[in-house]
């Protein structure tokens, strides 16, 4: 029982441990070995034993998202400009003048997801002209959710966009008089025409792609996550788009646990994916930081519905159920798990359907099956998955887009958008996450905000007591019980001996930290099996050394990540805010003072 490591004087707060006053943990072979107090744990020292302690923080279970592209998002974390946390509009702009300016021919800044007009104080979008304004020769893409993309006129000449260019089904391309595109892009409500634009930039060398995967794995890190299921994504491939990913494990060098499902890419051929992945391809296949979880979110594309809230609900087409079937049949007669990216209830019967005739012939009911997202599904539905022992994975799309859904269906239906604890007393299991990086941020602690608030970030309520979380049961779920959605529950998110030993050291108490303060939560020690993967403030002498940032150019080495790029932007507003206006209204003389963006 002597320990490898040891961790103590702190307050151990998760599952097995809520009811408890644990201060102190044994770790041995990458796996937690005993809690207990203080005299207790370090009981079990020796010379060999190393000794932490935590200067009493609040010690959490390590976060596990049950629904992020990590795999994809890693590869353009480093040329990525992110928006995620930015509360001005005018910073937003300023951050895009600066890389557009730093970003050398023939890349892009992109700025993809992880934003929405209401955590801007202005809360409106950027338009055109102001994108194009600070952006003049650099071509630049910014995503918005999955409703739209705004592309400057150098991103328009770069992709080939022109009065020419015909719409793909679903899609349209704003036009000015003369019939020429201006620049904005929108899913009505199919999202192909957003991401086969963003498809069309230049990618990140294998050696940089690296170097961008292990940054947002420290990123998440920081963040308090230790786990993740990557839910797939358009334009990965597999296995091609894989092998940065693989490479790092066989390395050794994954700081986050990886779960991957397979995402069908062909439209028309996605029988034939899986009935080529479940040859070359094992379940489960691969070990405790990255291995084989199944099949989905995308099954067949003709089940896609997109969850545009600014569109009306799509209505999925006839032979849905014709190319779904056969694909649940191979699923099942192969013991894969699988998920399905299902929003509206009329998708979620329809896909239930199938679900329920199959089981009749090849039981699912053991295969931790789940659908994702499922935010307008029925009390109904929610009696069918549970008789076919399936699971919920939800995500914070509501805090992203919950304005635009009131808009369209009401206060009163956003009330129970998703219905989580409808969901929770029907005894489903439920695990929590993002669906970051191109819709919502990936930072956890938005979502546990807006379960625990019922709030968007934008502030806006949108639930009552009857649909919010306690915080004890949002660490639950976004821990143990996201865990089940990988077959993992008895092996990592709660603090019971024998599990493998991840947590993160907050830098606030989230149990009782005021409601806003929720937002800046981060972590100041994250521990992957054991091993230290992040540490900052009075413990940042613990922190692993990480590659310098590459390439030279990349927004995170100027601009900074979550929480961390507002200091940065705010030591150079005045002089770039002047330089826009002066490069706008060149002839003209202003006393710039703090009105200097308002032109």
């Amino acid at each position: 029982m002597v320990a490898d490591i040891i961790f103590y004087n702190g307050h151990f707060k998760g599952v097995g441990t809520f009811d408890k006053n644990i201060t102190a943990v044994a770790i041995k072979n990458k796996r937690f070995i005993k809690f207990g107090t203080d005299k207790e744990i370090l009981n079990l020292k020796n010379s060999a034993t190393t000794a932490i302690d935590l200067k009493q923080k609040v010690v959490i279970p390590g976060l596990n998202d049950s629904h992020l592209h990590l795999i994809r998002g890693g590869l353009n974390f480093n040329m990525e400009l992110r928006w995620d946390g930015i509360t001005s509009l005018s910073d937003a702009l300023l951050m895009l003048k600066q890389q557009a300016e730093r970003t050398p021919a023939p890349q892009w800044v992109r700025v993809v997801g992880g934003w929405t007009e209401f955590q801007f104080k202005e809360k409106r979008m950027p338009t055109l002209d102001e994108i194009n304004a600070v952006a003049k020769n650099t071509p630049v893409f910014i995503l918005h959710l999955y409703d739209r993309a705004l592309l400057n006129k150098a991103a328009l000449q770069a992709i080939g966009y022109d009065k020419n260019t015909k719409e793909l089904p679903g899609t349209s391309i704003q036009r000015d008089k003369e019939g020429n595109p201006t620049g904005m892009l929108i899913a009505t409500p199919n999202a192909i025409i957003l991401y086969s634009a963003l498809a069309q930039g230049p990618k990140l060398n294998k050696e940089d792609q690296i170097n961008s995967t292990l940054h947002f794995m420290r990123e998440l890190n920081r963040l308090g996550i230790t786990s993740v299921i990557d839910a797939g994504g358009g334009f990965q491939n597999y296995p091609e788009d894989y092998a940065v990913i693989n490479q790092l494990n066989q390395e050794n060098k994954l700081t986050v646990r990886i779960a991957y499902n397979l995402f069908t890419q062909k439209p028309g051929h996605e029988l034939e994916d899986f009935e080529n992945w479940t040859k070359i391809t094992k379940y489960q296949q691969g070990n405790e930081y990255y291995h084989h979880n199944g099949a989905g979110e995308m099954l067949v594309f003709t089940a896609a519905d997109f969850e545009d809230f600014l569109q009306p609900r799509p209505d999925l087409p006839s032979t849905m159920e014709q190319q779904l079937e056969p694909i649940i049949r191979l699923l099942a007669k192969n013991a894969w798990p699988f998920r399905l990216h299902a929003t509206y209830e009329e998708s979620i019967v329809r896909a239930l359907n199938i679900y329920e005739k199959v089981n009749r012939e090849t039981p699912i009911n053991k295969l931790n099956w789940f659908f994702d997202h499922a935010e307008t599904i029925s009390d109904k539905s929610i009696e069918r998955v549970k008789k076919l022992g399936g699971g919920i994975a939800i995500q914070n799309r509501m805090a992203f887009q919950g304005e635009y859904f009131i808009d369209r269906y009401g206060k009163e239906t956003a009330l129970h958008t998703p219905p989580i604890n409808k969901i929770l007393a029907a005894e489903i299991p439920v695990g929590m996450g993002t669906d970051a990086t191109r819709v919502s941020s990936y930072n956890p602690w938005l979502c546990l905000y807006w379960l625990t608030t019922g709030k968007s970030v934008g502030g806006t309520a949108l639930y009552n007591e009857n649909n919010i979380l306690s915080r004890e049961k949002a660490i639950e779920l976004y821990t143990k019980g996201s865990a089940w959605f990988s077959n993992e529950q008895n092996e990592k998110g709660s603090f019971v001996e024998n599990q493998l030993a991840d947590f993160a050291v907050l830098s606030k108490d989230f149990f009782t930290t005021a409601e806003e303060e929720i937002k800046s939560i981060y972590s100041v020690m994250t521990v992957v099996g054991g091993d230290i993967v992040h540490a900052a403030d009075e413990f940042t002498k613990y922190n692993p050394p990480l590659p310098a940032v590459s390439p030279d150019w990349s927004p995170i080495k100027y601009l900074g990540t979550y929480g961390q790029n507002k200091v940065i932007i705010n030591e150079s507003i005045h002089q770039l805010s002047c330089s826009i206006v002066h490069d706008k209204y060149p002839s003209q003389n202003y006393n710039f003072g703090c009105l200097c963006w308002a032109f």
